[in-house]
């Protein structure tokens, strides 16, 4: 396997894990008070489209030729930061609403190994 078929394949794989756990904060989101759910479908609306806009570059990268490869690969780098980045925000509000909700309410759940 060359190196872009397994930049490709890893990067195929972390979308795998995205999508898991934005279906996991999803149904966190169902479970929740109705102030915290406006919250969560913001977040993972923003999960949802930067998860998209990386598999748009992850697409593109498959088909470039070669002397398109590495800026092609820096997008999809950059893609995944901000999908990163968007998944630290909304983890940091999953902590917000859940340290502000009364200790006889059920505990939410963290992605394992903290954000992902």
């Amino acid at each position: 396997m060359n190196r872009r078929d397994e930049f490709v394949e890893q990067m195929k794989a972390r979308l795998d894990e995205w999508n898991a756990e934005i279906d996991a904060l999803s149904e966190r989101a169902r479970r929740a008070g109705a102030e915290a759910q406006t919250r969560y479908r913001e977040d993972i609306e923003r999960l949802k489209q930067r998860r998209d806009e990386t598999r748009r570059r992850l697409e593109a990268l498959q088909t470039a030729g070669e002397a398109a490869w590495d800026s092609l690969q820096q997008g999809v780098e950059e893609a995944w930061e901000l999908m990163r980045k968007a998944w630290r925000d909304a983890s940091a509000h999953e902590r917000e609403t859940r340290d502000a909700t009364p200790p006889d309410a059920p505990p939410s759940h963290r992605p394992p190994g903290g954000s992902p």
